[in-house]
């Protein structure tokens, strides 16, 4: 894995932090990391990882090698034209805004970037979580190779050739984790409906799902197989 990468992260909300911590526990160098986010409380969080972090494009040091967009969807649209530069430089652009196509991205940032789309989920907050990528045909082989360590320092990564299906991922590991939390609620829920303590409830619940997903990762058997086991 190259130390040496100059990454610039365009937002640092809940998902930026979650990668600056990921890439910093891998051992990248926080001098090669600058933020862009105008909200003063974020840029500041930033600083508080010891990574650079300033208010507009304007103010963030070259080389960048990578530019990470960790902004929300609605706000690309406004953020996206300041970056045309380094898009015709050739750095390649790591999206992980929901919902919006390498189309997308293409037009507002004009001639034939380098794109590389993301779906991750939630679990990436502590490393746990699933990311998928899909790329247009500007990215060469090192930026795909770069884009995927970027993601794989918060959990696993897989690629998809037709993006169309990006739809799907979304719905499956992007969305997913709201099914499951849902579920858990449910199983804490109907414990206390049965006289159990909601703390007690709440660590079944919890442990019961942790453990039968860590479980299925591991597990040599479907997971219909692993129902069957459970309910014969």
């Amino acid at each position: 894995m190259r130390k040496d990468i100059n990454i610039l992260l365009a937002g640092c909300g809940n998902m930026g932090r979650a990668l600056v911590k990921g890439w910093l526990a891998e051992g990248r160098d926080p001098k090669r990391i600058q933020v862009v986010d105008p909200n003063s409380e974020a840029a500041s969080a930033a600083r508080d990882l010891h990574v650079k972090a300033v208010a507009s494009l304007s103010e963030t040091q070259v080389p960048v090698d990578v530019v990470v967009l960790a902004v929300k969807p609605q706000q690309l649209e406004a953020v996206l034209p300041a970056y045309r530069e380094l898009a015709a430089a050739g750095v390649v652009f790591l999206s992980i805004a929901a919902g919006k196509p390498i189309e997308f991205y293409e037009r507002v940032l004009g001639g034939e970037p380098a794109i590389v789309r993301g779906m991750p989920n939630v679990p990436v907050a502590i490393g746990q979580g699933m990311t998928v990528l899909s790329a247009n045909g500007a990215v060469t082989a090192d930026q795909h190779a770069l884009c995927e360590a970027l993601m794989a320092a918060v959990g696993d990564v897989a690629w998809l050739t037709d993006e169309q299906l990006m739809d799907a991922v979304t719905a499956v590991s992007g969305s997913g984790p709201a099914y499951v939390f849902l579920l858990i609620e449910c199983l804490i829920d109907a414990a206390v409906s049965v006289g159990l303590e909601r703390d007690l409830a709440r660590q079944l619940a919890e442990k019961t799902v942790a453990g039968a997903g860590a479980y299925a990762l591991v597990s040599e058997h479907e997971p219909s197989e692993l129902r069957r086991q459970v309910t014969s």
